[in-house]
């Protein structure tokens, strides 16, 4: 049907290439009558396979039920893929009450008696029914889902935990909200062009432009990133202004205005803790990790310990260092990263400022990214320009395997804004399935600087790693083949999700990519020699800082989540109990605060990452032992492309991903390769 046959745009077959939705046909008024209408659709869906009265069988029921709900699916897929990069006043409005209602939906169908008799059955007799892997792990997940959601308790407190994950909903998406609010809000305006020496003509540009567009008739808007560090700190070399701007960012959603998040995060963790309690655990940590690859919280303890340990030894090594080099200068937290990088400089032989300007953005995605992914997978892209996207900044490829036949879509959104949450990350419009016959839609966005018309994006290192990192969700979602939709790309454990991104991250300097994409962008020469070694030099020298920044943050995801009922209900203070925290975990230093306070730890308490942050570093693990087995097998090749995924990039989590990544390096993983990476090793 189409929209003209009177269906809802949201819900409409679009008639584009894979079923894109037609952005341009949607009005934000659209989404609530579509969502109600695919939730009812669902629930008479769901109605049916409880009351079938055949006896249950994996088909009738487990397959059923994952085929249900595609008008739902649709629609979650083009809302929440907007809210992200492109959010308003009434999406966010839309948002908030769609938060509750698809939880009370959602938790309307796990805990449904009848079914849950049906889906216990099959549970009960699974050894019994000849499944294969695949299905045998979504019969496994579809009963862990329903006891998690309290199906296995008494009517009074599935009553209790269904009151407790709409509040949790509510209270997750207002966190984000805020978080977005505050951070536009929490801008830094400086008055004198002057005051922003060390900042590139194209950054104060930016800078001229974004105050023009927050309103102000003259100045300067230094725009806050999400994480606390702020790339601006390594490059102003007035110590004042950058004081002004780490004080911005440490001080988000924190300062008693309407965005404090302060008492959001305190109900949040109480909500958890409880609702672990009443399903037997004895804190939400464990909850969280029950499902992940790690096999228990002591297990992330251990490990953790052992990097924050090693990581503050670094630190002290590293401060000394600074401290010899910046001489008389004063170094404050502001002062950290500015010092980092005029000492990292200093051991260069060539100038690093010059590496930007042989990675403009275009050049860099086409010709290095793309590059990479055909030389491993076989993968071509065609820009296609005529789609009705969702923003006017959006791109659009189709994507090929080496047969040239189309496996999906693939869409750039790359350009800061102040309607885009920070950070960067991959969303799904549509997921990939053989039952369904789907293939992927794959969303990366990023928050660069827009350059002027005219003016070229130039990437920093950092930029040019994340650029890569989150094209290698992509590939996760992109070269998908499985089965069924909620076993499709990175719908695998928190823990495992980041690896293939971060095994990406590897071909971003490796020789035969750099040497493809990195031209100057104004003469067209090539990178010369000795500044592509000085790039790659640089970028293998991990500082302490960052990782005692994640290792902090990680630590305070989990020490918030580690709290039982009682403790949760005795803290007060969310400033005292980071201190306290960070203390514990031998974490503690003014000079460097975690990647994220509390009051702006959006990944824990307004994502999907609440105690599972560590699984960066549990998934660099990983990383680190592959990245050493794709050099020893020779690197950037066809065959090393296919193997890769064969064994985890194709198949979700229809099989299980530690298993299938042993098999693939011939054994378990070790974290020596991790500790020699960032400089570790004892």
């Amino acid at each position: 049907m189409t929209a003209a046959q009177g269906t809802n745009p949201v819900l409409a077959q679009s008639g584009l290439p894979y079923d894109l939705p037609d952005f341009a046909s949607i009005s934000d008024d659209d989404f609530l009558p579509a969502f109600t209408e695919a939730m009812a659709s669902h629930v008479a869906e769901v109605e049916a396979i409880a009351a079938d009265p055949a006896a249950p069988t994996f088909a009738n029921t487990i397959e059923a039920l994952e085929l249900s709900g595609r008008d739902l699916a649709r629609a979650s897929g083009i809302f929440f893929n907007l809210v992200g990069p492109d959010t308003n006043p009434r999406r966010n409005e839309i948002s908030q009450e769609l938060s509750t209602l698809l939880t009370d939906h959602a938790n309307t169908i796990a805990v449904n008696p009848v079914l849950f008799e049906r889906i216990s059955d099959l549970h009960s007799r699974a050894d019994e029914l000849h499944l294969t892997e695949a299905q045998r792990r979504l019969l496994d997940k579809r009963y862990r889902e329903s006891v998690r959601a309290g199906a296995g308790l008494d009517p009074d407190a599935q009553g209790e935990m269904r009151k407790i994950a709409s509040r949790l909903a509510y209270l997750t998406t207002t966190f984000s909200q805020k978080i977005l609010d505050d951070t536009n809000d929490s801008a830094v305006l400086v008055d004198d062009a002057a005051e922003l020496d060390g900042l590139s003509a194209g950054q104060i540009a930016a800078a001229r432009r974004a105050a023009g567009e927050a309103g102000h008739d003259s100045g300067y808007l230094l725009t806050l990133e999400l994480p606390t560090s702020q790339s601006v700190l390594t490059e102003l070399t007035n110590a004042d202004v950058r004081r002004r701007v780490f004080d911005a960012s440490v001080g988000r959603c924190a300062r008693g205005n309407e965005h404090d998040t302060r008492e959001l995060v305190l109900e949040i963790v109480r909500l958890r803790a409880r609702r672990a309690e009443m399903l037997g655990y004895r804190d939400h940590a464990e909850y969280v990790i029950a499902e992940q690859t790690a096999p228990h919280p002591g297990a992330v303890d251990d490990m953790l310990r052992e990097l924050n340990s090693s990581a503050m030894r670094a630190g002290g090594r590293e401060l000394t260092r600074l401290t010899e080099f910046a001489g008389d200068a004063p170094i404050g937290p502001a002062d950290l990263t500015f010092w980092l990088d005029r000492e990292k400089r200093s051991h260069s032989a060539v100038p690093l400022d010059d590496f930007a300007d042989y990675c403009e953005l275009d050049a860099v995605l086409t010709r290095g990214v793309f590059f990479a992914a055909n030389k491993l997978y076989g993968l071509t892209f065609r820009e296609i320009t005529d789609l009705p996207l969702y923003h006017p900044d959006v791109r659009a490829w189709e994507v090929r395997d080496d047969a040239g036949v189309g496996i999906g879509l693939f869409l750039g959104d790359f350009f800061a804004r102040p309607s885009k949450r920070g950070g960067a990350w991959m969303n799904n419009i549509v997921d990939q399935s053989s039952v369904l016959h789907t293939q992927p839609i794959i969303v990366n966005v990023l928050n660069l600087t827009k350059p002027d018309a005219g003016q070229p994006c130039l990437l920093t290192m950092d930029q040019l790693t994340t650029l890569f990192h989150e094209f290698g969700h992509a590939l996760h979602g992109l070269l998908s083949s499985v089965e069924y939709p909620s076993q499709s790309g990175t719908s695998v454990p928190r823990d495992f999700v980041e690896f293939p991104s971060q095994v990406n991250e590897m071909w971003a300097l490796h020789p035969d990519v750099l040497a493809n994409y990195a031209r100057h962008h104004e003469t067209g020469e090539p990178i010369p020699a000795e500044l592509a070694d000085a790039a790659r030099d640089s970028a293998g020298a991990e500082s302490a800082h960052g990782t005692i920044e994640y290792l902090a943050a990680s630590s305070l995801d989990l020490a918030w989540h580690r709290l039982s009922v009682a403790e949760a209900e005795a803290v007060a203070d969310v400033e005292a109990f980071e201190a306290q925290a960070l203390t514990d975990a031998g974490l503690h230093t003014e000079l460097i605060p975690p990647r994220y306070r509390s009051s702006y730890f959006n990944h824990i308490f307004g994502g999907g990452y609440s105690a599972g942050y560590y699984s960066y570093i549990w998934s660099e693990v990983l990383d680190a032992e592959t990245e050493q087995w794709f050099l020893a097998e020779g690197g950037l090749r066809r065959e090393n492309g296919r193997r890769f995924a064969d064994a985890t990039l194709s198949r979700g989590d229809s099989v299980d991903p530690l298993v299938a990544h042993e098999g693939l390096i011939g054994r378990r993983p070790r974290i020596e390769p991790l500790l020699r990476r960032r400089g570790l090793a004892a």
